[in-house]
C-alpha cells in the first residue's frame, strides 16, 4: 500500500441484522490531513466512520464483508484485538462522554490501562494531552476538580485529550460539535485542523459549512454508497455528480 493512504476500504458492506447499511464500498483515506463524510442522515457515513476502529463490534446484529486496511493490515482479522485496533484509532462521539471521576483521572485512564508509568511521567502525559486539547490552560488549576463541572465545549475538548493520551496514530470524530454553541464549535473545529497537520482525522459531520472549513478532502455519501470524494474545494465549487449537486444546493436527492 502506498505510504501515503492510511486506510483502504475494499467492497466494504455493512448490515444490521438483514438490513444493508453499506453497499460494496471502496474507498481511500490518505495519512494526513482532515477526511470529512457528508450526507443525509441515514446515509451510512458513520456506519463507515465506526468501522474504522471498530466500534460497530459492539452493536447487536452487526455484520461486515469486505476489507478494511490500515497501513495494509486488515482490522477485521482473526490476529487483530479490538482494544488495540482502539487504541491506535481513537475517536470522539456526538456528546461529550467524560467520566464521572476528576479532569485528571478521565485524562489518565487510557494511560494506566496501556502503559506502566511512574507517578511523575503519568502527570507529565496528562499535562501534554490536555495541552493537545487546547485545554490546559483552563483546567490546570483545577485538575482534581469533577470533570462534570466543565462547561459542554471543555468536557468535549476533555474527551479529545483523553482519546489523545494514548497516542492514536487517527482520531476519528463523530459530529463532534453539533452540541455546542458557536464559540465552543469554533475551538472544537481549530483543533480538528490542528491535529490534521500532524496525524489521520476523519470527521462526519451534516454541517456543510463545517465541511468546507475543516476538511481537505470531502467524500459525500447517499443511500449507503459512497458517490465521489475529492479535495473539498473542488467538490463544493464543483461537483462531478449531479447527487453531490442536488445535496450540496439543498435540494432532494
Amino acid at each position: 500500500m502506498p505510504e501515503d493512504i492510511r486506510f483502504s476500504l475494499r467492497n466494504v458492506t455493512c448490515f444490521y441484522g438483514e438490513r444493508v447499511a453499506v453497499r460494496q464500498l471502496t474507498m481511500d483515506i490518505p495519512a494526513q490531513g482532515v477526511t470529512a463524510f457528508i450526507g443525509p442522515s441515514g446515509c451510512g457515513k458513520s456506519t463507515i466512520l465506526r468501522c474504522l476502529n471498530r466500534m460497530n463490534d459492539v452493536v447487536p446484529g452487526f455484520s461486515l464483508t469486505g476489507q478494511v486496511l490500515l497501513d495494509g493490515e486488515d482490522l477485521y482479522g482473526e490476529a487483530q484485538d479490538p482494544v488495540l485496533v482502539r487504541r491506535r484509532v481513537g475517536m470522539v462521539f456526538q456528546r461529550s462522554n467524560p467520566f464521572p471521576t476528576s479532569i485528571f483521572n478521565n485524562v489518565a485512564y487510557g494511560l494506566k490501562l496501556h502503559f506502566k508509568l511512574s507517578r511523575a511521567q503519568l502527570e507529565l502525559e496528562v499535562e501534554a494531552a490536555l495541552r493537545a486539547a487546547a485545554l490546559w490552560e483552563e483546567v490546570r488549576d483545577r485538575l482534581h476538580a469533577p470533570a462534570l463541572r466543565l462547561s459542554g465545549g471543555q468536557q468535549q475538548r476533555l474527551c479529545i485529550a483523553r482519546a489523545l493520551a494514548v497516542k492514536p496514530e487517527v482520531m476519528l470524530f463523530d459530529e463532534p460539535a453539533s452540541a455546542l454553541d458557536p464559540l465552543a464549535t469554533a475551538k472544537v473545529e481549530e483543533l480538528v485542523m490542528e491535529l490534521g497537520r500532524r496525524m489521520t482525522v476523519v470527521i462526519v459531520t451534516h454541517n456543510l459549512a463545517q465541511a468546507s472549513r475543516v476538511a481537505d478532502r470531502t467524500a459525500f455519501f447517499l443511500r449507503g454508497e459512497l458517490i465521489e470524494m475529492r479535495p473539498t474545494v473542488e467538490l463544493f465549487t464543483n461537483p462531478q455528480r449531479p447527487e453531490t449537486e442536488a445535496y450540496l444546493r439543498g435540494r432532494p436527492v
